[in-house]
Order: structure tokens, then C-alpha cells, then sequence
């Protein structure tokens, strides 16, 4: 008897390959256009809060969403969703103390140690 394993589940991916009849140059998954269209937004409003200024085309956006998409993608596998991803990074930049100045090295007592001898 021969049984399947899961693995077909790993190597199928969400790929838009491009309008019927013209593939497209690059294969990207659906989560990478939907995380990209979520980026230029943010990085819009964020130029527009620091400079009240709404360019025309905005190119500076698009590319940072780019780079922060790829970025992104990774560290991204089967077994590791692209929010997992995106919420590890932020907690881990959230909660990063920095090292405090008193470094106080263990103390090492032997006290409580005791050596047996057994007999054979």
C-alpha cells in the first residue's frame, strides 16, 4: 500500500501568470500584489504627513514597496505566513531594550555539591 504525502500542499502556490495568451516576465504570488497595494498607500500617507506634498507619480513609494515586499517575501515559506513574518519583525522592533550598564557575572558556590563513593 503506498501512501501520499502532504507535499503536493507545499509546492502549489498562487501564481498570477499574466493576462490569457501574455505571461508575464516574473511570477509573483497573489500575497505579494496584495501586500505591495497595502505598501504604496502607507508609504504615501506617510510622505504626505512629513511633507504635506501628493506627487503625481509617486516613485519613491513604489519602490520602497518594492523592496519591502521582497524583503518581506524571503522569509516567507510554507510553514511561515507572510503575517507571521510581518508580526515577528514588529514585536522584535518593539521590544528591544537596550543592554543595561550593570553586567553582574554568576556566582558559582560549591557548597551544596557532595561526592559519594560507591562501592562495587
Amino acid at each position: 500500500m503506498r501512501l501520499r504525502t502532504d507535499d503536493d500542499i507545499y509546492r502549489a502556490r498562487l501564481l498570477y501568470l499574466g493576462p490569457p495568451g501574455y505571461t508575464l516576465p516574473f511570477h509573483l504570488p497573489y500575497a505579494q500584489y496584495g501586500l505591495f497595494a497595502a505598501l504604496v498607500p502607507l508609504y504615501m500617507f506617510i510622505h504626505w504627513v512629513f511633507t504635506t506634498d501628493v506627487d503625481l507619480f509617486p516613485a519613491w513609494e513604489i519602490a520602497l514597496a518594492m523592496v519591502t515586499t521582497s524583503f518581506v517575501f524571503r522569509h516567507v515559506d510554507p510553514d511561515r505566513p507572510a503575517r507571521k513574518v510581518i508580526r515577528t519583525a514588529l514585536t522584535d522592533w518593539r521590544r528591544t531594550r537596550e543592554p543595561s550598564m550593570e553586567q553582574r557575572e554568576p556566582r558559582l558556590v560549591a557548597s551544596k555539591v557532595r561526592i559519594r563513593e560507591e562501592l562495587l
